[in-house]
């Protein structure tokens, strides 16, 4: 099977909701085999795996969850630091979201935000997690102090939406569609690697009540509690133990400012990877490219 055939069959399958760490989480699950957790990036939903998912629930009893604001999922209230949006309790509600399916154990595939709360699942709940790969990030903490104007540029909504709301939240929740087809489209190959059907459940999504207020919150806990947390933790001696692969995107903005797999080897134990012949959706892009990565990688 290759990794676009019969792709919508993950649109056939109901979304799922339970109530974990006091937030409603919607996820679809499939498959059967070694358990795989599949988290999504910015703005995007748990949709962005379509292209994969014949072929990974094949192999792996896949769960593709929406996070916390994200897509189907709850949007609540972040707090006055922002804490209800940190990469900690998003981590906190997916380890949760496993422990209530039943998994103990499970290895993890994640892309940009979502990447950035596998981090911090890894760290956090280390004995849980048997691998990982992240798709096209650096970590966080260093790509704030490494920021230079070109990447500022590129990446102009991480510095957007942590402006105090409600200024960046009310601007997106004017046009959601337009922030959507502006943020993917402005990205190396544009929308062309969007379906119509996934597409239209990102607009979707996009257009629900607190969706603006929380993308920003997660964002603002990124600038700021998050910060904390990582120097913390990195002051302590705190690194990713389990086999981490990072892939990243040739022609995508991390490869141009950011030595990825250099500062991933400064923090995690057991590192690999290299970058990939696209730009930053290497799901939707270049889902040929990554399948053989992930089936390789990830243990059966």
């Amino acid at each position: 099977m290759t990794a676009t055939a019969a792709f919508d069959s993950l649109f056939d399958l109901p979304v799922q909701h339970v109530a974990v760490n006091g937030v409603d989480m919607a996820f679809r699950q499939a498959g059967t085999g070694p358990v795989l957790l599949l988290l999504h990036g910015h703005p995007q939903t748990h949709v962005m795996w379509h292209k994969l998912w014949p072929a990974l629930t094949a192999r792996f009893t896949c769960i593709a969850a929406d996070l916390r604001g994200y897509g189907d999922s709850e949007k609540p209230q972040g707090g006055d630091d922002h804490h209800g949006y940190s990469k900690r309790v998003m981590a906190q509600d997916l380890a949760a979201l496993m422990t209530h399916l039943g998994h103990d154990r499970f290895q993890v595939l994640a892309h940009d935000r979502g990447a950035r709360v596998a981090h911090r699942l890894a760290l956090d709940h280390a004995a849980r997690v048997d691998r990982m790969m992240l798709l096209d990030i650096a970590p966080t903490l260093d790509m704030y102090e490494q920021t230079t104007r070109g990447f500022a540029q590129a990446y102009f909504h991480w510095f957007f939406l942590i402006q105090p709301a409600p200024l960046p939240d009310r601007m997106v929740e004017a046009d959601p569609v337009f922030y959507i087809r502006s943020i993917m489209g402005g990205r190396h190959a544009g929308l062309a690697p969007f379906t119509d059907e996934a597409l239209a459940e990102y607009e979707r999504c996009a257009r629900k009540t607190g969706w603006a207020y929380a993308i920003c919150e997660d964002y603002r806990a990124s600038a700021g509690i998050d910060l904390d947390h990582d120097r913390e933790g990195r002051a302590a001696g705190e690194k990713v133990q389990c086999p981490l692969r990072v892939l990243w995107g040739a022609k995508g903005v991390v490869a141009r400012h950011f030595d990825v797999l250099g500062l991933w080897r400064a923090v995690a134990t057991d590192v690999d990877g290299h970058a990939v012949d696209c730009g930053h959706y290497l799901a939707e892009e270049a889902p040929d490219l990554l399948l053989p990565e992930v089936q390789a990688f990830f243990q059966n």
